[in-house]
């Protein structure tokens, strides 16, 4: 059972990743788009796009807190305490980037937009950054085990949350980037559709070479992680770096609508095996290398029930979650967006 709830926990990790992630790479896309008239419709097929379905991504952050919190206590007070300030700038992040959001498409002011928009596109970057550093805390060993705080600014200031913090920013534009083309296919706007895929290409060039830079910081400041990504978890990374190159070589024959539907997906792929590597590659510890699994977990019946209550919300919760999607790319929620049509 223990393994069962670990798994859940992953895939709770596993869907914030890409929904949330390229919903944050959005407002990075948003960041760098430009001045107010030069960026104007790329924010605008960005807000078509992740405006009906923004605040649904976010579940999945309060799942993984809840699962962690009910079936690993002693690391979610370890992690709590340890890393409360990322974590603070994350969730600061993540309201400030909800309300700017919701407040730029209603305020009348050309300052005030900017102003609102300014501050969802830093906060789309800065949050992914802060919870990339987490990860890269906990893999390094940082955070130890016990319920009891570590160094609350070396424990992510270092090399190996650096990197988890830049790679964290570069996988959600990368994913971002992807979902921007099948939207601008979506919306008939060839213009979008190859500035987003020029973006695609260089989001996918510059995360596969965070990535391999990565495997020398793993090295040096992280080495039980480095062993078993270059070992048990070797086939993950590979297929990651496949699917990845997959990707760019979609974008670079300039594929169709279908192609770039199918180069969405791919992408997700390439997140999701890159997370499983480091799910697979940091096992059975949650804080390596000092407490397991089986070491943290709550009594048996607290996980029976997480896994219960996790069956029930599979049944009711992901069906209406698909139905949300589906209804956003058949143009049913088109009006909650809040904004002008993508060619007007």
């Amino acid at each position: 059972m223990i393994n069962v709830v670990g798994v859940i926990l992953m895939v709770g990790i596993t869907a914030y990743a890409c929904f949330g992630g390229a919903d944050f790479g959005a407002g990075f896309w948003d960041l760098t788009a430009g001045g107010t008239e030069q960026g104007a419709r790329p924010r605008t097929l960005i807000a078509h796009s992740i405006g009906p379905v923004w605040e649904a991504n976010h579940v999945w952050l309060v799942f993984i807190l809840v699962v962690l919190w009910t079936s690993f206590p002693e690391t979610f007070s370890s992690i709590m305490l340890t890393l409360f300030v990322p974590l603070s700038i994350a969730a600061l992040g993540i309201v400030l980037r909800g309300s700017t959001f919701a407040f730029r498409k209603e305020v009348g002011r050309i300052s005030s937009q900017r102003n609102f928009g300014a501050a969802f596109a830093a906060s789309s970057v800065i949050t992914p950054f802060c919870l990339g550093a987490v990860a890269g805390a906990v893999a390094t060993g940082r955070v130890p085990a016990g319920g009891i705080a570590g160094d609350p600014w070396a424990s992510w200031i270092n090399p190996t949350s650096i990197l988890g913090g830049v790679l964290a920013v570069a996988a959600c534009a990368y994913l971002a980037a992807n979902h921007l083309v099948a939207e601008a296919y979506r919306f008939e706007e060839p213009d979008m559709v190859t500035y987003f895929r020029r973006r695609a290409i260089g989001a996918a060039i510059g995360t596969g070479v965070v990535a391999v830079a990565g495997v020398f910081i793993l090295n040096a400041d992280a080495d039980y992680l480095a062993d078993r990504l270059t070992g048990v978890a070797l086939p993950l990374v590979l297929l990651s770096g496949l699917l990845g190159l997959t990707t760019l070589a979609l974008h670079l024959r300039r594929t169709t609508a279908a192609g770039a539907r199918l180069a969405r997906v791919v992408a997700l792929g390439a997140v999701v095996a890159v997370i499983a590597a480091w799910g697979v590659g940091q096992w059975p510890y949650l804080l390596p290398t000092s407490l397991t699994l089986e070491d943290a977990a709550a009594p048996q019946v607290t996980l029976i029930t997480v896994s219960i209550v996790f069956l029930i919300a599979a049944v009711t919760i992901l069906p209406a979650l698909g139905w949300l999607f589906w209804l956003d790319q058949k143009n049913f929620l088109d009006d909650e967006a809040g904004a002008e049509p993508v060619g007007g």
